[in-house]
């Protein structure tokens, strides 16, 4: 791969994790997306996985404290029930789906009303997050914007929400890189290397977003979430767009 590209994806990674760390989501988004430019969407998505996997487990490290457990578990009981449903079927998106949900997902989940939305705080609501959580991460990559549905009616603040939302999606990140790899994802590059580089830039973004958690309101934390989130959308639903047109 030449120098240029990687020197791209290597920005992308650090400017990704550094918007993960702050609001909890989007960056992934912004990596996918570039990922799929210069990778088959199996390997985009394995790579994806492990990255992501090293910006939210240090996350989830950063903000330990704050983790409510008594959501995690039930997550990961729905998720794992997930993957195994969804592996009898063997379904890999092409890159167009995989734009085009990335981009419409947002949006139709901004279309429901406040009062459609469902809490994460909710008996039983965390196993149900996780099983659905886990079949859109699949089939559209990203999870993030549609797992903040469910926090957004709940009462806990930001830290809790960052901290919470990291340990589900650090697992959530290995179950996906299971998920594609057992599907005969190819290697996307050679040498180990590169992995090892690329988590040490998505650690190394993900440290620089508590300097701004801090100096952030809650109120602030959630508009800026939906704006980044939205702006994203739009632009992925273009590229969408111009992928079946151009077939």
């Amino acid at each position: 791969m030449p120098f240029t590209s990687l020197a791209v994806i290597g920005v992308t990674i650090l400017l990704s994790s550094f918007i993960s760390g702050t609001f909890g989501m989007a960056g992934g988004m912004v990596l996918l997306g570039v990922l799929l430019i210069y990778f088959p969407v199996s390997a985009a998505m394995v790579l994806f996985s492990l990255i992501q996997f090293a910006s939210n487990g240090w996350r989830a490290v950063l903000w330990w404290r704050f983790v409510l457990w008594p959501i995690f578990f039930p997550y990961v009981a729905g998720a794992v029930l997930a993957f195994a449903a969804l592996r009898l079927i063997a379904y890999v998106p092409d890159k167009a789906t995989v734009y085009l949900l990335l981009g419409a997902l947002p949006f139709c989940i901004e279309a429901l009303p406040a009062r459609a939305r469902p809490n994460i705080e909710w008996r039983g609501m965390p196993f149900i997050t996780g099983f659905l959580t886990t079949i859109v991460q699949f089939m559209a990559g990203v999870g993030g914007p549609f797992l903040d549905v469910f926090f957004q009616k709940s009462t806990l603040d930001r830290k809790t929400t960052l901290a919470t939302k990291a340990v589900t999606q650090t697992f959530s990140h290995v179950l996906r890189a299971l998920y594609f790899g057992s599907l005969g994802a190819t290697q996307a590059f050679e040498s180990p290397w590169p992995y090892v580089l690329a988590i040490l830039v998505a650690v190394a973004g993900t440290s620089l977003a508590p300097f701004l958690i801090e100096r952030m309101t809650d109120h602030g934390f959630r508009q800026w979430t939906r704006a980044l989130i939205l702006t994203l959308s739009a632009v992925y639903l273009v590229r969408a767009g111009w992928l079946f047109w151009h077939g």
